[in-house]
């Protein structure tokens, strides 16, 4: 627990599989903050001051004509992505020779896409889940390709290697500036 003047208590929850510091409102209403395991309050305290204004954004209470309006965005984005994305993601698949089980549209706040490799018991098969963000249906078709063709990398590499790089630019030789253009962007809607 980190007390801090403006916010109160803040909720310190350590997650081994944290990368970053996050945070979050707990379902109590305070601040909480998602750490990897080793983090000092110091960190959690040096974020927490470098976010402060977005933080602060967040907690406002929205104008409902605001929220309204943000519905209505992610109303009309989640049609067009069903409409666009999942076929997409089919012609690439095809093209390159991958195989995957799912697609998921999804508006998370800080992913553009993910791809998933799940085995229910020792005997099943492996399940692959590709989720994209409806986010991408902002961004121009470039980058949405690019985001597409990492994902489906990783079903042959769960991890960010050389290896999963160089597959990613054998089907896209210009993903580091579709990569950099994509990073101007927020996957929030």
């Amino acid at each position: 627990m980190l007390n801090d003047p403006e916010f109160g208590e803040v909720i310190i929850k350590k997650n081994a599989r944290s990368r970053t510091v996050s945070f979050s409102i707990s379902t109590s209403g305070r601040l909480q903050a998602t750490v990897p395991s080793f983090t000092s309050e110091r960190t959690v305290k040096n974020t927490l001051d470098k976010l402060r204004d977005q933080i602060r954004d967040k907690l406002k209470v929205k104008d409902p004509s605001t929220q309204r309006a943000r519905d209505a965005k992610k109303k009309l984005l989640m049609k067009q992505a069903k409409e666009y994305l999942p076929y997409r993601l089919e012609y690439f698949a095809k093209r390159y020779g991958y195989h995957y089980d799912k697609v998921v549209l999804s508006h998370a706040s800080s992913r553009w896409g993910s791809c998933t490799h799940r085995k229910t018991s020792i005997l099943a098969p492996t399940t692959i889940t590709i989720s994209l963000n409806i986010g991408l249906m902002q961004v121009p078709e470039s980058q949405r390709d690019y985001v597409i063709l990492h994902e489906l990398a990783h079903i042959n590499h769960p991890d960010h290697s050389k290896e999963f790089w160089a597959e990613v630019e054998s089907h896209d030789p210009n993903y580091r500036a579709h990569r950099e253009l994509l990073n101007t962007h927020t996957p929030g809607v």
